[in-house]
């Protein structure tokens, strides 16, 4: 079987994408400055220090993700007393209600979503760094996954959000996003900008 760095490639065809427009332009060689016809944009054959940026952005989602996880995420005030809950004490909390539905897709998009984010950016990132040559086509599939999944990790500030709304009790009941979610925050935005700064071609370039 022929090895994937024996077929020619836009690079070794001095051809490169636009990142903004995704015009294809022609390129004399690597290092000469050369700007898109269409919109004008630096034209690169990968993304600048890609590899450190997604990094950097993913170690950030690692550290962050345990305050996310282990602080409370949300503050109830009823009547003068306060109730915190983790993300984990509401996804029980529904399932001891009988509201499987709800806390399962609590658990899958709060927990399971980032943990899955940040495990599979790190196994690509490895099979670069390491080289790892085989499952090259599962790892460009679990990245296109990840990029389509980092939608839906925000949805227990929704669920916050949308609670805030709902239940308006005058003075007796309040509810507040509480210490975890600036946290849980930073937690989808660096592994969305992970996804973002990543160049999926340095899979083949390895």
């Amino acid at each position: 079987m022929t090895k994937f760095s024996n077929h020619q490639t836009a690079r070794s065809a001095n051809l490169a994408l636009c990142h903004d427009c995704h015009k294809l332009v022609s390129v004399n060689t690597e290092d000469t400055a050369v700007s898109c016809p269409r919109c004008g944009a630096d034209i690169h054959f990968r993304k600048p220090n890609s590899i450190n940026h997604t990094w950097a952005l993913v170690l950030t989602a690692l550290v962050l993700s345990f305050p996310a996880n282990l602080l409370p995420i949300m503050q109830v005030n009823f009547m003068g007393t306060t109730d915190l809950s983790t993300i984990m004490d509401g996804i029980i909390y529904f399932f001891r209600e009988g509201s499987y539905g709800i806390g399962l897709v609590i658990l899958t998009a709060s927990i399971l979503v980032p943990w899955f984010k940040i495990i599979g950016l790190i196994l690509i990132l490895l099979s670069i760094r390491f080289r790892w040559q085989s499952w090259l086509k599962h790892k460009a599939l679990l990245f296109r996954i990840i990029e389509f999944i980092g939608r839906w990790s925000m949805l227990d500030i929704f669920v916050i959000a949308l609670l805030q709304v709902l239940v308006n009790f005058g003075s007796l009941t309040t509810i507040s996003a509480a210490v975890a979610a600036p946290y849980f925050t930073g937690v989808v935005l660096s592994t969305m900008f992970a996804a973002i700064t990543f160049d999926p071609r340095l899979l083949w370039d390895s």
